[in-house]
């Protein structure tokens, strides 16, 4: 399938750890869209394994 033109994808979770199945979503997407933007954000609900700055 080609790009679509000024489309972006927006992928956010906490990503904490960050997996392969995050990963391919990211890959899968890369194919489809010009542009993705990742959100890391922090699960409140969650101890965290890493820290926000390990996981950008």
């Amino acid at each position: 399938m080609p790009p679509h033109d000024g489309q972006v994808a927006v992928y956010t979770g906490s990503f904490d750890p960050i997996t392969l199945g995050h990963l391919d979503v990211i890959e899968r997407a890369s194919r489809i869209f010009n542009h993705i933007v990742v959100g890391v954000g922090i699960n409140p609900d969650k101890q965290p394994l890493f820290d926000q700055e390990e996981r950008v």
